[in-house]
This record gives C-alpha cells, sequence and structure tokens, in this order.
C-alpha cells in the first residue's frame, strides 16, 4: 500500500530529478520552445517541496492535489497548469483515503492525464508530454518500473514526431528530430516514481 510518505518521496524525488536534468530540459526546449522549461521545472518542484514540508497534508489525494494547485498559481508557461492539472486531478480522483495501491494510483493518475489532454487538445503521437504519460499509466497497474520504462521510451519516440500542439507546432517540420521536452520531463517524474517505489519504498506492491 502507498501511504502520504510514499507520496512524500515521489516528490522528493522529483524535485531533485528536475533539478539535475534542468539544463537538458532547457537545451531541449531551446530547439523547439521558449528555452524555459527546465528552469520551470526545477523552480515549480523546489517550491512544492518547500510548501509540503510546511504543510503536509495527511493523505496521498490531498497532498497531490495541494502540490497541483502550487504548481498552477506559481510556474509560468505552460508546464505550471499541464502538470498542475496532472497532480491535481490525480489527487482528487485519489479521495480521502491514506493509503492507495499501485492500481488505485495507476486509474487516479490516468483521469490526471485525461484531464491534462482535454486542457491542452492534444493526444498520444502529438510530440507532448502525453507521449510519456500515456504509456506509462498503461501499465503502472502491472509494475512501477515497466511505467518508467514506458514513459523514458515515449519520450525517446517524440524525436521523429512533427509537433502539432504546443509552441513546438509553430515549427512545423522543423520540430522533426528533436526530443520534446514535456515529454522528457514527464518521464523523468515517472523515474522518480520508480525509485520511490524501489526496495525501501514499498517494492512494486
Amino acid at each position: 500500500m502507498l501511504d502520504t510518505e510514499f507520496f512524500l518521496r515521489w516528490m522528493a524525488a522529483t524535485a531533485v530529478a528536475m533539478d539535475r536534468e534542468a539544463d537538458r530540459l532547457t537545451e531541449l526546449d531551446a530547439a523547439i520552445g521558449d528555452a524555459d522549461h527546465g528552469s520551470n521545472m526545477r523552480r515549480g518542484f523546489a517550491t512544492v517541496n518547500d510548501v509540503l514540508d510546511k504543510e503536509a497534508p495527511d493523505t496521498p489525494g490531498a497532498l497531490l492535489t495541494l502540490a497541483g494547485r502550487h504548481l498552477i498559481s506559481t510556474v509560468g508557461g505552460a508546464s505550471g497548469p499541464l502538470y498542475g492539472t496532472l497532480l491535481r486531478r490525480t489527487g482528487k480522483s485519489l479521495g480521502d483515503a491514506r493509503e492507495v495501491t499501485r492500481e488505485q494510483l495507476a486509474e487516479a493518475l490516468g483521469a490526471g492525464v485525461a484531464a491534462v489532454a482535454q486542457l491542452g487538445g492534444a493526444g498520444t503521437g502529438d510530440k507532448t508530454m502525453l507521449d510519456a504519460l500515456s504509456p506509462a499509466v498503461e501499465v503502472l497497474g502491472a509494475s512501477f518500473a515497466e511505467a518508467r520504462d514506458a514513459a523514458l521510451a515515449g519520450a525517446l519516440e517524440t524525436v521523429p514526431l512533427r509537433a502539432r500542439k504546443g509552441r513546438a507546432s509553430y515549427l512545423g517540420e522543423r520540430s522533426i528530430g528533436h526530443q520534446d521536452p514535456g515529454a522528457a520531463s514527464a518521464a523523468l517524474l515517472l523515474e522518480a516514481l520508480a525509485e520511490s517505489a524501489g526496495p525501501r519504498g514499498g517494492g512494486d506492491a
């Protein structure tokens, strides 16, 4: 079972990953976006953890809802609303349970991904964060490791795609050959989730 401590570890691991990979995310974004994705992700998840340190909710759902609200209100560009919507909707879907199963998290995260798709008007294959999130959600019920691997593969598969949504879509054919920065950061989110569920974090139970 996954309790609030697990989700605190997930947000903390995500902040570490975003900080570590911020320069790479910015480099990816410089090619097809506004060159601010890395700094936005680094700042956004760092401040999420600051908020959670001061006001840690006592249920997984409340924790993710708070994290999502904070991202929406503090992070500029598209990333704040999109990641904020993902976490907030996932949190709301988890409800008031003090512990959830991996399968329940997969279902809730699926609702979060659907909300992101609705907000951005995008789908799989449009060269967005959904290309990493959607395949990850499909296999999360099986294992955290499979979800991580699916997200990483999905992010890499954005390289040959032409962007059809977001800032990169303005580039047309020139967006081909570049990895989508949102998909790359989404893969980091799933990597952090798998890391939090490692041998000392409850395994794949």
